[in-house]
Parts: structure tokens; sequence; C-alpha cells
């Protein structure tokens, strides 16, 4: 693998598969299955999901309930779909941390950076869950602050879509993937590789990031080893397009 230690963010909607809201079984399996070969690897993972399965606080804000009442619900979308992720992994032989933001001490360890590190270094993948504890801020945040404090190499955002594109694949056949794509050009055609404090975090760090499908199996392994459809954005002298 060219990756020793990373960050991955999924989406609370990958855990829901062909159901309407909630978390599918076999898309828990799935993706356990996926983590466990990466860690048999080597690789030390951490892992941020976001909560849209269950519940999207900026949704429900839009319904009356107020913002950061509403942002706290989502948070706790994502511990529910953190507690998942950790019972799909152990029941496939992998050790597992779930630490969230939010101090809830009888279903998770609170989240203290140093014993995640040690978690890591001991071969068990670590859930960051509950955001950063902070209304306003997305798992996309969270998912760049977490990758910055562990030391990740890279941060990888799992997506239905095979990386970042000029323009919306589905809508235009002509669009073109980019293999790599700067920072600067990420801003100036507004591609929305993350949300803006997000791709902040990782732009003013140097963190790179890469875009990639994860809901077919061995595509995430096989990026981690540099293979297979992706997007690295990165500080390059320019970006290029396949």
């Amino acid at each position: 693998m060219r990756y020793r230690r990373v960050l991955l963010k999924i989406s609370g909607e990958v855990l829901k598969g062909k159901l309407s809201s909630g978390i599918d079984s076999e898309q828990l399996a799935f993706y356990a299955g996926e983590i466990k070969t990466i860690t048999q690897a080597g690789v030390q993972i951490a892992l941020v999901v976001g909560g849209g399965n269950i519940v999207r606080g900026e949704k429900l804000s839009e319904s009356g309930i107020e913002r950061s009442t509403a942002d706290y619900m989502g948070m706790l979308g994502t511990v529910i779909n953190g507690l998942a992720l950790q019972d799909a992994l152990e029941q496939v032989g992998v050790y597992t941390r779930l630490q969230t933001a939010i101090h809830m001490e009888q279903v998770a360890e609170p989240y203290i950076r140093r014993r995640a590190v040690r978690h890591l270094e001991k071969g068990r993948v670590v859930i960051f869950s509950s955001g950063t504890g902070n209304p306003y801020f997305s798992t996309d945040t969270t998912a760049a602050l977490r990758a910055l404090e562990i030391g990740a190499e890279i941060f990888v955002k799992g997506t239905k879509v095979d990386g970042v594109y000029t323009d919306d694949p589905e809508k235009n056949p002509n669009a073109r993937r980019y293999l790599q794509l700067t920072y600067q050009e990420a801003i100036e055609k507004q591609l929305k590789v993350l949300d803006g404090p997000a791709f902040a975090l990782c732009r003013d760090n140097k963190l790179p990031v890469i875009v990639c499908n994860v809901t077919h199996h061995g595509r995430l392994t096989a990026v981690l080893n540099g293979q297979g459809a992706h997007t690295v954005v990165k500080d390059f002298t320019n970006s290029v397009l396949e």
C-alpha cells in the first residue's frame, strides 16, 4: 500500500443500500469486508461516517427545528452509524474503537487525539462520530480536522462517483475526469470536492485528498495502491485530465 495511515470519509447514505432510510445489513457487511482487507495490508485506518441515512441536521432546520438543535440530532445519527460499523467490523475480526466528540461514556470513548493515535498504532480501526461536537460543521470538516490531528497521509472521500469531473457526468456525457487536480483549480471552477471549511483545511495544511467510488468490491484497496479510477487533489503545479 502507498499509505501507512488513512482517514476514510463515507456518507451515511451508502449504508442504507436499497432502503429508503436506515441501515442495510448487507451494506454494513460489505464495508466491513473492504476495511478488513485494508487493515490486513498493514494500513492504519480511521473512519468518519455521515448520518444522512438517519437524520440530516440541515434539512431538519429547513422544516422549522432550530439549526443548532437540528445539527445535534444529526450528530447523534453519526453515532448510530458508528456503532453499527463497529459491530460489523468486530464480527469479521477487526478490533475497533468508537470515539465521540460529544461525551457519552456508556456508548463510546470520548475523542482524545493521543488515544486515537495509540489505537491506530496498535492496529485498531478508529471510528470518529458526532462530528466536531459543534453545530454548523459538516462531517467533511470533521474528517479533514481529524485527518490532520492524527497525522493521516491522505484524506479519502468515498463516494458513488469515481472521481472529480469537469461537469456532472450523469448530465453531461462529455464530462472528463481529473486524474490530478490542483487546489487552486478546484476553487476557481467551484468543483466542490469538499465543503468550504474542509477544503480550506486541506489546502492550507497541504493534506492530499483522494475522491473515489467505494461502492465496488476491491476499489478502495486498488485506489490505495495507486490503481483504479480516482482523482487526487493536491498542491500540484497543474491539473491533468484523463
